[in-house]
């Protein structure tokens, strides 16, 4: 598939998004733009959700991590499972009963302003890492297959990338969003079961066969509990997943702000729990696309493709997908899945970083009216231009799998909200409000040191995904410190 080919493609999506967006943001209101007027039906959220939640993280990452790891990260997602079902029966209900906006608001309520803008803090931290993140992945992608035929620089790559994203989101929010996600969700699922579809077709099986192929065996690993000093034992993966579950949807305002646009809390948890066992199937196809792609690659003796100079597993299903002759069908149905899980958590991002900003920061409502459009409007020009400049600077600091550097920055950003949220609904205790910021940056501290030892240091022991909730135990430990008496 050619460059040009690939331009083609990526404006006929975006003439679609451009359509929904026409639709959805007629009424250009405040309203709608952070709340969607409450009115999205919850199996429409459910579904779009699912694109949201994988992202290009994992449409590109997942798969070019089962060399490595084969299918342990299946016991960070079984964790993900029982981390929904907190979601859905503890903590919307708190943000239903509030009628909050921003979930950020709950804090303030309960303890005061300090912490409400501390966690607001950490949120908007915890996205604009997560969010550029995802897109430094799917920009390198399309630079290296893409641009670099036509000399265009990242950096120009990248605020293309933004400034779309910013075009269909800036009228209609999350309205908008609620309904380019459900497209975007069905195109990412189509793309991997054609995929895997067709590259069993090239190598002569069935999907039957390939389930029950002794080359599927090398990678089909799925507990790791060998010893409990592995970073990957399935103890620390589960109760890690389980907690950036609760972190990264359930008090991540990006996630939280769709199952807030529906009708009602029992339409807002039908969502997150079908939501939740569909995102576990989905993300199983993934891993079983990663062996396929590997096992394909053996077979044909196709390198992984480098990046500055080194191999970069992320880069394999693009290449196999593009340049290794599997035909039009796979490379514009990779494409598509590509673009739409790069986009459905991105244009939420960049939304939420907004809504964020201006309930949190900036205090929207008590604005005169005559403002607040004004002000929302120059707060989401705001947001996109800081995640062009995040996503540049990880092109030249990011050497790591990707998926695997998001949830290990998640255990640092994450914690002091798991914390604060733990101590605000699990206890009745009243704090000293102005110190919760202390607490906060010492939590992080503790716990960047923590994740720092080395191994030998610790008998042996690697630190995992478990950093999340030690960090927001110590959180918690500080909270408990500054109460009032």
């Amino acid at each position: 598939m050619t460059a040009t080919e690939i331009l083609i493609l990526i404006a006929a999506y975006f003439g679609v998004l451009m359509l929904i967006s026409h639709f959805t943001g007629k009424n250009d209101s405040n309203t709608d733009f952070f709340k969607a007027g409450k009115q999205s039906p919850w199996y429409l959220v459910a579904f779009g959700m699912v694109g949201a939640s994988l992202s290009g993280v994992t449409f590109i990452s997942v798969p070019g991590w089962v060399e490595g790891s084969q299918f342990s990260y299946m016991q960070v997602v079984f964790g993900y499972l029982v981390g929904y079902f907190v979601v859905a029966f503890v903590l919307m209900p708190i943000y239903y009963k509030l009628n909050v906006t921003s979930i950020y608001e709950y804090l303030e309520q309960r303890f005061g302003v300090v912490s409400h803008k501390t966690g607001a803090f950490f949120f908007f931290v915890s996205r604009v890492i997560g969010a550029a993140f995802r897109l430094f992945l799917v920009a390198i992608v399309l630079q290296q297959f893409v641009f670099d035929d036509w000399n265009v620089p990242f950096e120009i790559t990248v605020v293309i990338s933004i400034l779309l994203i910013w075009i269909y989101t800036n009228k209609g929010g999350i309205k908008t969003i609620v309904w380019t996600d459900t497209l975007q969700t069905l195109f990412m699922i189509l793309a991997v079961v054609l995929s895997i579809y067709f590259i069993n077709q090239e190598l002569g099986w069935t999907f039957t066969e390939f389930l029950a192929s002794d080359e599927l065996k090398q990678y089909s690993n799925v507990i790791v509990n060998d010893s409990f000093l592995e970073r990957s034992h399935f103890i620390k993966s589960f109760l890690g997943g389980m907690f950036i579950t609760i972190c990264m949807t359930g008090l991540d305002q990006d996630m939280m702000q769709k199952n807030l646009t529906c009708k009602t809390l029992a339409d807002a948890k039908k969502n997150m729990v079908s939501f939740s066992f569909v995102l576990v199937g989905v993300t199983f196809l993934f891993m079983l696309l990663g062996a396929l792609l590997f096992i394909y690659a053996n077979k044909n003796n196709i390198s992984i493709p480098l990046m500055d100079g080194s191999p970069k597993t992320d880069l394999l299903f693009p290449e196999i997908a593009l340049n290794t002759g599997l035909g039009k069908t796979v490379a514009i149905t990779f494409m598509l899945g590509l673009i739409a899980a790069a986009y459905s958590s991105a244009d939420s991002a960049l939304t939420s970083l907004t809504t964020s900003f201006c309930i949190d920061f900036l205090d929207i409502e008590k604005k005169p009216k005559q403002d607040q459009k004004r002000i929302r409007k120059r707060v989401h020009v705001l947001m996109s231009v800081l995640l062009v400049i995040v996503i540049i600077i990880f092109k030249y600091v990011l050497s790591s799998n990707v998926i695997d550097s998001l949830l290990t920055v998640a255990g640092y950003t994450y914690g002091p909200l798991l914390g604060l949220f733990a101590f605000g609904i699990f206890t009745k205790f009243k704090i000293y409000d102005k110190y919760v910021w202390i607490v906060t940056v010492i939590s992080v501290i503790l716990a960047a040191i923590l994740g720092n030892i080395p191994s030998e240091a610790l008998g042996g022991y690697v630190v995992g995904y478990e950093l999340l909730p030690i960090n927001g135990l110590i959180t918690f430990i500080g909270l408990i410190l500054i109460r009032r008496k």
